[in-house]
C-alpha cells in the first residue's frame, strides 16, 4: 500500500509548488486541478511556460498572451515568456531608458540571454519569487500566497530547480549572482518550495519517476512532497469475462499492467503518493474541476475540492 500522503493544508503552506513529469502523463490537468483545489483556500496563481498554451483549456479561459489572467475561483494563471522576464529584469536594475534599450539591442546581450546557463530557469523562479513576496503589483491583489508552477518535464525540472546555484556559481557578482545565490536559497528551503511529481502507471513514465526522486535526493538532499499517478483504471470486476469482449479484455489487460508498476512503486517510491482514476472526460474545466475533487479527497480536503468551478 502507498504511504499516506501529504495533507493538503501543509502542501498549502508552501509558497511555490513545482508540478514535473514525463510528458504525456497529465502534468497540465494535475497542475489545474492543484489550483483549483489551493484557491478555495489561497490567494494561487498557475503559472506556466509551455509556449504552447495548454493551460487555458484545462482552466476555461482565453489564452493569457503573457498576462495575468484571473480564471475565476480566486484562481488566476500566467504562461510567462522567460526570455521577456529576463529583459525586463535587467531593464529593472538599469533604470534609464536610453541605456536599456542600448543593452537590450547588444548583439552580447543578446547572446548572453539565450545562452547563459540557467538564466531563463532563473527567470522564471525569480518572478514567482516577486509573486509570492508582493514585489509584483496589479488587479490580482499585494501578492499571491502560493504558485504552482507547472514545469517542464522530468530532467528539465529538476534543471529548474538547480539552476540558481549553477548560475551564481558561475556569475558570483554583481545583480545576476546575488539574484541566484537568492533563489538558490528559496528552492532549497523545503518549508517554501515543494515538488510534485506527475506520473502515469506504465513503465516509462514510472522510471522517468523513480530516478527524478533519486536526483533530487541526490541534489537537495531531499524527496518529492507528493506522488501522483494519474490514469488509473478501476479494478476489473472479479466476476467478469473478457475473453472476446473487446473493451472487456483491454481494461483487464490495462489495468494488469498498471497493478505491476503500481507495485514497482511500493517497493521502490518513499514518498507518499495518491492514485487518480483514468476518467472518460476530453481536456478541460471538467476534467480539471473533476481531478481536483478526486485530489481533494485524496489530500484530506473535503468539499474544498469543489470550491472555484466554474
Amino acid at each position: 500500500m502507498p504511504p499516506s500522503p501529504i495533507a493538503l493544508a501543509a502542501l498549502a503552506e508552501r509558497e511555490l509548488l513545482v508540478v514535473t513529469g514525463k510528458g504525456g502523463v497529465g502534468k497540465t490537468a494535475v497542475a489545474a486541478a492543484l489550483g483549483r483545489l489551493l484557491a478555495a483556500s489561497r490567494r494561487a496563481l498557475v503559472l506556466e511556460v509551455d509556449p504552447r498554451e495548454n493551460l487555458h483549456h484545462m482552466l476555461g479561459v482565453s489564452p493569457s498572451g503573457g498576462e495575468l489572467t484571473d480564471a475565476g475561483g480566486g484562481l488566476w494563471l500566467q504562461n510567462l515568456k522567460p526570455r521577456e522576464v529576463v529583459d525586463r529584469l535587467v531593464a529593472e536594475r538599469l533604470r534609464i531608458g536610453p541605456l536599456v534599450r542600448r543593452v537590450l539591442a547588444s548583439p552580447v546581450y543578446q547572446q548572453f540571454a539565450e545562452g547563459a546557463p540557467g538564466l531563463k530557469e532563473v527567470a522564471v523562479l525569480g518572478h514567482a519569487l516577486r509573486l509570492v513576496e508582493g514585489r509584483e503589483r496589479g488587479s490580482w491583489g499585494d501578492r499571491f500566497e502560493i504558485v504552482v508552477l507547472d514545469a517542464p518535464a522530468s530532467g528539465h525540472g529538476v534543471s529548474l530547480l538547480t539552476a540558481p546555484r549553477l548560475l551564481a556559481e558561475v556569475i558570483e557578482s554583481g545583480p545576476v549572482g546575488s539574484l541566484g545565490r537568492e533563489l538558490a536559497a528559496f528552492v532549497a528551503d523545503p518549508a517554501r518550495v515543494g515538488v510534485v511529481v506527475v506520473t502515469s502507471p506504465e513503465e516509462m513514465p514510472v522510471q522517468e519517476a523513480i530516478e527524478l526522486a533519486e536526483r533530487l535526493d541526490e541534489r537537495f538532499g531531499r524527496l518529492p512532497d507528493l506522488l501522483v499517478v494519474n490514469g488509473v483504471y478501476p479494478p476489473f470486476p472479479g466476476g467478469a469475462k473478457a475473453a472476446g469482449a473487446g473493451g472487456l479484455s483491454l481494461w483487464r489487460d490495462r489495468r494488469r499492467l498498471q497493478e505491476r508498476e503500481m507495485a514497482r512503486l511500493d517497493d521502490e517510491w518513499r514518498g507518499p503518493r495518491v492514485e487518480l482514476p483514468k476518467l472518460p472526460v476530453d481536456p478541460g474545466p471538467e476534467l480539471a474541476a473533476t481531478l481536483a475533487r478526486c485530489l481533494g479527497d485524496a489530500l484530506g480536503a473535503g468539499d474544498a475540492a469543489a470550491g472555484g468551478e466554474g
